[in-house]
């Protein structure tokens, strides 16, 4: 047992860091007075090293960030993609506040749901491409209270991704927190949610943290700003361009044409010889089909087509959603890859049109409780992945829908590969080439 005891607490700015204490005086004699005056001075010492350790940190921290937005707007300033800006601001982030994975998701246009644009670090592979609600996730939460939203341990919080596919995407990670995209800077709303997650074990973030973290994520929202309006300008100077191109043909290569017919349909008159008048003739008609096309070529540049409907990507996300309550579950969605671009009106219908029928089939008879839908295109081909664990398909069910989906990717030169192992479970691959326009 101590026969002698003296302690006092270390404060840093008037909060307890810790304490200070002494037992087991030399000779046995108890603690006096001057003791505990030496002993609460070595304390007050302590304290102000700590603080001053504490301001060091903030400080080397404060530059780190500083260095980075110095980058940051350079590449701003210098016309770099948004693309190119968005991977050094979550490169960035990731590496000062030791983050193993940094995501920036995107509002998907025409629908309530989120789509992951970049990953980066440990696990990436998982988060590219993923399209989540935003009332389900740490990511949809930060979104639509529009404030930074934390979590100690994103595979198990309530607020995280749920669900066993979530907990496999954040395997090894805990810490994480999720800033909305365009707080505080004068522009239409969130454009977006940037995500940071730790390993396992690491410490949570901090508001010291967060609080640089939400003027990072203010300069992700000046980069896609910049991009759009970027956009907006190369689409202005394309349809001026176009614009310039119909008006010279119209004003120019017509009406030469037109008059080098006139001329020719006057000389055929001259012409005695049958052959040659018929030739002639002949030229006459080809310069008006060529006038033909070129007016349609004109009609053709001064079309715009504005906002004609829905992208591929969004006619997914309101499939998935509609079998959603037939399901009785929300099934995964994962999208990669420039599938507004590169597929095709008529193709992108079939997609729509494969994709309803393989969640209806699961509904109806794969009794499963959990189904996973992948769309992605490399440019060359288009492929729809759908899976399930339920029971598998029976060697006596019906298989008319299966039939149907046959028949569309032979209709468009591809295929289609299922596979059902004993165990259960089903995954259906549909695959169909597309021209890269």
């Amino acid at each position: 047992p101590m026969n002698t005891f003296l302690g006092v607490p270390i404060r840093v700015r008037d909060q307890v860091f810790g304490n200070l204490y002494l037992t087991e005086k030399r000779g046995g004699a108890q603690f006096t007075d001057e003791d505990e005056s030496v002993l609460s001075t070595l304390a007050v010492a302590a304290g102000v090293a700590i603080d001053n350790a504490r301001l060091y940190e903030e400080s080397r921290l404060r530059e780190r960030w500083l260095r980075a937005s110095a980058e940051i707007t350079h590449r701003l300033m210098s016309g770099s993609d948004r693309g190119e800006v968005l991977g050094l601001i979550a490169e960035r982030a990731r590496d000062i506040t030791g983050a193993a994975l940094a995501v920036v998701a995107v509002p998907m246009e025409g629908t309530d749901a989120l789509t992951v644009e970049l990953a980066i670090g440990q696990e990436a592979q998982a988060h590219r491409g993923l399209v989540l609600p935003v009332d389900d996730s740490l990511i949809g939460r930060a979104f639509s209270n529009v404030t930074p939203v934390s979590s100690p341990d994103v595979s198990r919080d309530d607020i995280g991704e749920r669900g066993e596919t979530g907990a496999t995407r954040f395997t090894g990670l805990g810490p994480a927190v999720a800033v909305p995209i365009g707080v505080g800077v004068a522009d239409d709303g969130v454009r977006g949610v940037v995500l940071l997650v730790r390993e396992t074990g690491k410490p949570v973030f901090s508001e010291t943290e967060t609080e640089p973290l939400q003027g990072f994520a203010a300069q992700a929202a000046v980069a896609m700003e910049l991009a759009e309006h970027r956009r907006d300008a190369e689409e202005i100077a394309v349809l001026q361009d176009r614009d310039r191109i119909a008006r010279d043909l119209h004003d120019l290569a017509i009406q030469r044409l037109f008059a080098t017919g006139m001329t020719l349909q006057s000389a055929g008159r001259f012409i005695e010889h049958t052959q040659a008048s018929e030739r002639v003739l002949r030229a006459v008609d080809d310069l008006d089909e060529t006038i033909k096309i070129i007016r349609s070529t004109i009609f053709g540049l001064r079309a715009h087509e504005n906002g004609t409907g829905p992208g591929l990507r969004a006619r997914v996300v309101r499939v998935v959603g509609e079998a959603a309550p037939v399901l009785g579950f929300a099934p995964s969605v994962r999208m990669e890859g420039l599938l507004d671009t590169h597929v095709p009106k008529e193709t992108a219908d079939h997609v729509v049109a494969v994709l309803s029928e393989a969640l209806t089939n699961i509904a109806r008879h794969a009794k499963a409780g959990r189904a996973e839908v992948v769309l992605e295109t490399d440019g060359r081909e288009v492929r729809v992945t759908v899976s399930d664990n339920g029971v598998g398909i029976p060697p006596e069910g019906r298989r008319s829908g299966l039939r149907n989906m046959t028949e569309r990717a032979h209709q468009l030169g591809g295929h289609l590969d299922l596979t059902s192992p004993p165990g259960g479970g089903t995954t259906l691959v549909w695959r169909v080439p597309v021209e890269d326009e």
